[in-house]
């Protein structure tokens, strides 16, 4: 993959039932039960990192990680805006669930975001100013 290309992605999350569930070192939280969308990016290895979001046996490493043990990937998003700014985007449009979730490397106050519109409606979100 060029390296140019797409780097960020969202996953976009279902949780069916309500949880409390433990983040790592970030604590203890309940998760509603809904729809969630997680903005990522990978610089190098791209359809790896996807893929590993997608399987179900991996070591617990990142934020998501946690969560994906209970939730299911309905859907992924590859977008330009970079993996930060586009969660700054979201953070003033759309409810943030934890404080510092996938946040610990940038100035964004979460990469995870509970929403209940659909895709369609998500990009216009992104994109109107």
């Amino acid at each position: 993959m060029n390296k140019d290309l797409f780097t960020t992605y969202l996953l976009h999350i279902h949780l069916s039932q309500g949880k409390t569930i433990s983040i790592g070192k970030l604590g203890r939280f309940y998760f509603k039960k809904g729809n969630y969308i997680y903005v990522g990016s990978a610089k190098t290895n791209f359809i790896k990192r996807i893929a590993r979001h997608m399987g179900k046996r991996k070591k617990r490493f990142w934020h998501i990680d946690y969560l994906l043990q209970y939730a299911k990937i309905k859907g992924i998003s590859i977008c330009k805006i970079p993996e930060e700014k586009l969660a700054k985007i979201l953070s003033k449009k759309i409810a943030i669930p934890v404080k510092g979730f996938g946040s610990s490397d940038t100035k964004a106050k979460s990469h995870l975001f509970y929403h209940c519109i659909d895709n369609f409606n998500l990009m216009a979100i992104i994109y109107h100013d």
